[in-house]
């Protein structure tokens, strides 16, 4: 069943200032660089297919794209069971033309079809440029070609009530040294846990928030033994372990009560959120997926309503340098070959693959932008600081998600005293996931 949203409307006040406040008109000069390459009046339509129930901030793109063709009439559809469906959409006699895609999807043979279907957007003769995409984000084919194009990203971290660290003068920490001065500092000033998250065995799980990073860092350095890792061996456990003794260390600071954490966050997206904006939690462990969910909230919740304060997402400092940027991938678009229009469906693309308009779509949506400058977006502007040797993709680290999940296996037996570090390490490949 389909769900179909035409967006030639005029857009909420809120929406505006949501816009704004996320940098739409920041370095306008990008959006400026785009020529049309038809007629003004060309008549055309697109339709974009996806998951999400609503998509407010390709909404904002349609309009935008209004300015340049303005007889265009764009519309977005939902499908339902949508991994299912998609690549028989595609040969219908109404495909979409342009389609959302996923880093995941890759090597999957139920996606090869769909795959087979998508436009080489790397062809020249297109002339889609988008070279303002960070690099490592980028997924070539077998044969170097790009058919399809992050539009957002995510990535673990913590959300930091800024409010909280002025008033207490202290700066946000940058490395697991500071971190521990800082929550001395505020846990005598009457802060419980200065760090909570969800003690949940899952990515947006605070164990994992805090940890992740480091581990794949430490595999994507390690990456002669990437093969051992993603093949269970035993003896390849051993990279683990500097993760996990910092988890451990963590645990038993005073920078967290794991059990006030049970206590009061029951989910790892909605409670998370709305414990936050209680106020008095300095540091929240989340991914970008659920720093998305921020704004829809602030709201709902009695207290931030009353008592308003700033927040940004900064990466959970845990290395003893610094913490880690690892970009991960939340949805990609892709033009479909078999498009009836695919000339236009090219151009919006064209269009679309710019800094300008896919930080404008990120921060509408409060998701990390895939392009490479963040300086500009307040709530993930500290990103942009993060040195390049510990910024990478999720791409990148050559890890499978089966060893993903048996290190996030690690993580949650070690930061619930389920397991020393020393039987962790000595059971990778054999750890139960919860």
């Amino acid at each position: 069943m389909l769900m179909k949203k035409t967006f030639r409307t005029i857009f909420s006040l809120s929406l505006i200032a949501v816009c704004l406040l996320q940098g739409c008109g920041a370095k306008e000069k990008d959006k400026e660089g785009f020529v049309p390459r038809y007629d003004k009046d060309t008549e055309f339509s697109l339709t974009v297919a996806g998951s999400y129930s609503n998509f407010e901030s390709l909404e904002a793109e349609f309009e935008r794209f209004y300015e340049y063709y303005p007889n265009a009439s764009l519309q977005y559809v939902t499908m339902d069971d949508y991994n299912n469906v998609i690549s028989n959409a595609l040969l219908n006699s109404e495909p979409p033309d342009i389609f959302t895609t996923n880093t995941w999807m890759v090597g999957n043979e139920k996606y090869s079809g769909m795959f087979e279907s998508c436009e080489v957007i790397s062809d020249p003769a297109l002339d889609i440029d988008y070279s303002c995409i960070r690099e490592s984000l980028i997924w070539n084919t077998d044969s170097g070609d790009v058919v399809m194009l992050p539009i957002f990203t995510s990535s673990s971290g913590m959300l930091v009530n800024m409010d909280i660290f002025e008033e207490e003068g202290l700066e946000v920490p940058g490395n697991f040294g500071e971190l521990v001065e800082v929550c001395k500092k505020l846990k005598s000033s009457g802060y419980e846990s200065p760090v909570m998250g969800a003690d949940q065995f899952s990515g947006p799980g605070m164990f994992n928030c805090f940890a992740y990073p480091m581990f794949a860092y430490n595999a994507m350095e390690s990456s002669d033994k990437i093969d051992a890792l993603n093949g269970f061996e035993p003896s390849s456990g051993e990279i683990m372990r500097p993760s996990l003794e910092r988890l451990y260390e963590f645990v038993n600071s005073d920078c967290i009560d794991v059990e006030k954490c049970k206590d009061e966050i029951t989910d790892d997206y909605d409670s998370v959120i709305m414990r936050f904006f209680e106020g008095d939690v300095p540091m929240m462990f989340a991914t970008g997926d659920v720093a998305s969910g921020t704004a829809k909230r602030e709201s709902k919740s009695e207290a931030f309503s009353a008592h308003p304060f700033k927040y940004r997402f900064f990466v959970a400092p845990s290395g003893d340098d610094g913490g880690y940027f690892i970009n991960s991938t939340s949805l990609c678009f892709s033009v479909n070959k078999h498009s009836k229009n695919l000339d236009m469906a090219n151009e919006f693309m064209r269009f679309l693959i710019n800094r300008n308009e896919l930080s404008n779509m990120a921060g509408l949506k409060r998701l990390i932008a895939p392009v490479d400058d963040l300086s500009f977006d307040d709530l993930y502007s500290s990103l942009a600081d993060i040195p390049k040797d510990r910024s990478f993709s999720d791409k990148e680290t050559g890890l499978l998600d089966p060893a993903v999940r048996q290190f996030r296996a690690a993580i949650y037996a070690v930061g619930n005293g389920k397991m020393s570090v020393d039987e962790a390490v000595a059971s990778y490949g054999n750890i139960p996931e919860e």
